[in-house]
Formats: C-alpha cells, structure tokens, sequence
C-alpha cells in the first residue's frame, strides 16, 4: 500500500527499529514497524518524527495480528510553524494524542479520508495561530467532533425545548425542567452554548476568529473537559504540558 500518513507517535524499538503510529486517509490509525529506521538514511530520511506528514509505502501484513511493515517512508511536510512556539508544539501534539488514542483502525475509506483532512487542516490553523486557552478548547471540541463524539448543543436532548444546561451521561444540551431531574448536569448560559454551536458550524480555517472571553471560556472548558473526560474515558498524558503553559489544565 502506497498513501500519505501524518505521523501521530514514534517509539524506538530494539537497536534500530521504529515503530510508528500513523493517521492515513486509506484506512484511518495504522501502527507500523520501520526496521532500520535508525541507521538507514536512504529508505526513511529523517522523516519518522512526530507531526511529519510523509509519504509512504507499507508492505502487505503476513499474518493478521502483525504489525505492517514501513518500507520507505518520504517527507512531504514538517510544519516548521509548529515548532516555532511551545504553545502550538505542545497542542499539536495533544491533538495527536486524541487521534492515536480514538481513531479507529481499518477505517472505511470515505471516513478514514475525512479524518486525515480534518488533521491536516488543524495542524495548518494551530501553525499559523497564536495558542491560547480559546483555541484549544475549540481545536479539542473539533477533533472530538471528526472523531464521531459532537455533543448535541442546539436543543434539549429530551424535550427539545431551549437550552439552559448540559447533560454529560446523555452527551447533550437540557432545558431548565429536565435538568432539575437529572444527574451529571453541567449548568451553562445560553450565549456559551450558542457560541460552541457555532465552533461546530465554522470552516475550521475560521476557528481561531471565534470569540470566548470570561465566563463563556471558562464555562467551555469545563463543559468539553467533563464531556471528554466521561464519553473517552481516558487520560491524555499531553494534557498537563498544555496547563504548565498557560492553556487550560483540560482533562489529564
């Protein structure tokens, strides 16, 4: 197999192997071994480390439990943008932590490309962006969003009358009177959950305009924090490094 693959997790193996974790648009997360990596320079080039977009040939897996094999690996694109501040490093990377832990593998084609698109397009606006504790909240809610996770923010997920909170367990916005009967409910203004509606509408090169000051930022962040953290189940190990830096403790 032949296709592009961004780079999510590399892990050195042995005396000169890599192990790769990979988002393709072909079939979604693939995990490959590259032997050799280390030492050889003309079959992989320096192109194996983390949020490199690469280009790739994978060879056929013997057996079904196998790792693939890496054959030869091409760089198309390292995103310098994103080294340049430890900000946007350390959100890409979390960004990419969410992909290796949550897409799936063996993806359908249509799905798996439109994941890849997706990621390709937020490491575009995080290069070019100034890192902040809006903008992760907003790439976060994206990425869960692409991965098949979008809250329900629009209408009550019970009544659909208007919003006034919302409902974590349920994965969804509540009115007044159905939040009175419920447990896990996040309470939340209208304006905060209009404004993440329309995060979830926006061209994702537009993101970075969106505005969230004060109660509406914070409000975001514990909503996509709990809401993360109940429907993935899991801890991010990036997420402290975006807290040390200034955006938002999130869910690690």
């Amino acid at each position: 197999m032949r296709t592009e693959a961004l780079v999510l997790r590399a892990i050195d193996f042995g005396e000169s192997d890599r192990v790769l974790h990979l988002l393709t648009p072909a079939a979604g997360r693939l995990t490959a071994i590259a032997k050799g990596a280390r030492r050889s320079v003309k079959r992989f080039a320096g192109s194996l480390d983390v949020l490199n977009r690469v280009r790739i040939e994978v060879a056929p897996r013997r057996r079904a439990a196998a790792m693939a094999r890496l054959e030869q690996a091409r760089l198309v694109h390292w995103h310098p943008g994103l080294r340049e501040r430890p900000g946007r490093f350390a959100l890409a990377c979390y960004l990419a932590e969410l992909f290796d832990r949550l897409a799936p593998e063996g993806a359908a084609p249509r799905e798996a490309a439109a994941l890849y698109d997706f990621g390709l397009r937020a490491l575009a606006l995080i290069e070019r962006a100034e890192p902040d504790p809006r903008l992760r909240v907003l790439i976060e809610l994206r990425a869960l969003d692409a991965l098949g996770l979008r809250p329900e923010l629009e209408r009550c997920v019970r009544c659909g009358r208007e919003p006034e909170a919302f409902h974590v367990p349920e994965g969804g916005a509540v009115c007044g009177a159905c939040a009175l009967r419920s447990e896990g409910v996040v309470r939340v203004q209208r304006g905060t959950l209009r404004a993440l509606g329309q995060a979830l509408r926006l061209d994702l090169e537009n993101l970075d305009r969106l505005g969230l000051g004060g109660v509406a930022l914070a409000e975001s962040r514990d909503l996509v924090d709990r809401f993360q953290r109940f429907h993935v189940g899991i801890e991010l190990r990036s997420a402290p490094v975006l807290g040390v830096l200034g955006l938002g403790g999130g869910s690690g």
